[in-house]
């Protein structure tokens, strides 16, 4: 991708969030805030999940 395809690109989405009303935006971003995610796992992967579950059977 080219530096003219990246600011091609970056300018529609400004624009368009821009043209999009404040309630839907809004709305677009209550799903989102629902998500609730461990941080370890989206930061790192599955590994910190296994550890805990070693540590748990090993108990």
């Amino acid at each position: 991708m080219s530096s003219e395809d990246y600011v091609k690109y970056m300018t529609q989405k400004i624009v368009k969030y821009m043209d999009t009303p404040k309630e839907e935006r809004q709305k677009q971003k209550k799903p989102r805030e629902k998500e609730h995610h461990v941080y370890s796992n989206r930061w790192f992967g599955v590994l910190p999940f296994a550890f805990r579950l070693f540590l748990r059977r090993k108990k």
